[in-house]
C-alpha cells in the first residue's frame, strides 16, 4: 500500500507506545495526526517537529475525537491502565475501557478503514481462566471493537522494557518487582510495537482480523537485574515485593504479579521474530537505549538524595 496521501490518526500520542508508532508512521511515509489532550507539551512539539500534525482531543470526548478521526484511513487505539503515568489518582479499570470504546465509536462513526488496538498478550485466554483486572479490560475493548464490526488488527505485547528505566523498578539501589526470582518474564521494547502497527497497516490484507501476541525476550528478573549491572557498571542486586506487601495496596495489583508468577503471558516470541527478525532482546535494547534511560534516571536519583 502507497501510505503518501493516507493519514493515520494516533491516539495517545505523546505516550510511549504513540511515540513509537508515530515515529514508524512517519519513517513508513504516513501522514500522522497525533492527538493529544496538550499540544503545548514537549513531547506533542517533539512530535510536531519530526512532521506529525498535533491535534487536540480528549479520549473521554467522543465528538473531538469524531472531528479528529473525519477523513483519516486508520486509527491506532492505546489507552494508559491504572497505574500508568500521567493518569489521574481516581482513574480507573472502567474509565480505561470506556476511553477505548470511545475511539472504536468515533473510528465507526468516520468510516475508518482500519484501526489497529495496542492490548495486552493473555488477554484471548478471557473465558479459560480468571485473568487480571488490566487484561479484562483490554478484552472489553476488543470485543467491543468485534461488536461494531470495525476492520481491526489486535497487538498484544507483553510487559515492556521500557518498565525497568524508572522508579517502578529501581529503587534505593536494586531492581524490584513483585516477580519470583527465578520466574521467566517475557518482555517487548516498545519501539517494536511502533513496528508492528506500521507493518498492519501498511498490509492491511493479511493484517485485518487478526489478533497477534507479541514478545522479544523472557528473562528472570534476577537475569534482568545481572544485564543491567552489566550495561550499567555498578552493582544492581534484586529483591522481590513480596506479594502481600503489593495487596496491601491493591488487591488487582496483587493478582496480577500472582498470575505472572504462576501462568504469565504464554506469547510466542518464535512467532515475532518470524515476522519481525530484528525485533530487541533485552541486552540490544539496553545497547539501544535502555542503559542511557536507566543511567539519566539514576543520576537525577543520586542528584536528588545529595540535595535532600
Amino acid at each position: 500500500m502507497d501510505p503518501t496521501d493516507k493519514t493515520i490518526v494516533v491516539t495517545g500520542a505523546t505516550g510511549l507506545q504513540g511515540q513509537a508508532v508515530t515515529r514508524h508512521l512517519l519513517e513508513g511515509g504516513w501522514q500522522v495526526r497525533a492527538l493529544t489532550r496538550n499540544p503545548d507539551a514537549a513531547p506533542a512539539k517533539a512530535l510536531a517537529s519530526a512532521g506529525a500534525q498535533i491535534v487536540r482531543a480528549q479520549m473521554e470526548d467522543i465528538p473531538s475525537l469524531i472531528e479528529a478521526a473525519e477523513g483519516a484511513y486508520g486509527v491506532f487505539s492505546v489507552q494508559p491502565t491504572v497505574g500508568s503515568p500521567g493518569t489521574a489518582p481516581d482513574f480507573s479499570a472502567e474509565d480505561e475501557v470506556r476511553w477505548g470504546m470511545n475511539i472504536a465509536e468515533a473510528a465507526a462513526a468516520v468510516g475508518i478503514r482500519h484501526l489497529v488496538f495496542s492490548s495486552v498478550a493473555g488477554s484471548g485466554r478471557h473465558g479459560s481462566e480468571v485473568l487480571p483486572q488490566n487484561l479484562v479490560s483490554k478484552w472489553r475493548i476488543e470485543q467491543h471493537l468485534a461488536k461494531l464490526g470495525l476492520p481491526a488488527t489486535i497487538l498484544r505485547p507483553v510487559s515492556f522494557m521500557e518498565n525497568y528505566t524508572g522508579g517502578y523498578a529501581l529503587q534505593s539501589g536494586r531492581l524490584v518487582s513483585g516477580i519470583a526470582p527465578d520466574v521467566p518474564l517475557q518482555i517487548l521494547a516498545v519501539d517494536d510495537v511502533g513496528f508492528f502497527a506500521t507493518l498492519a497497516f501498511s498490509l492491511p490484507q493479511e493484517w485485518i482480523g487478526r489478533a497477534t501476541d507479541l514478545a522479544g525476550d523472557e528473562l528472570t528478573p534476577v537475569q534482568i537485574a545481572a544485564h543491567i549491572e552489566t550495561a550499567i557498571g555498578c552493582p544492581l542486586p534484586y529483591a522481590q515485593i513480596p506479594i502481600e506487601t503489593i495487596r496491601a495496596v491493591n488487591e488487582q495489583f496483587a493478582y496480577a504479579h500472582e498470575w505472572l508468577n504462576e501462568r504469565g503471558y504464554c506469547a510466542d516470541i518464535a512467532a515475532t521474530r518470524r515476522i519481525h527478525p530484528t525485533a530487541m532482546d533485552f541486552r540490544t535494547w539496553l545497547q539501544r537505549t535502555g542503559t542511557a534511560q536507566i543511567t539519566a534516571f539514576l543520576d537525577a536519583q543520586q542528584a536528588e538524595a545529595q540535595d535532600a
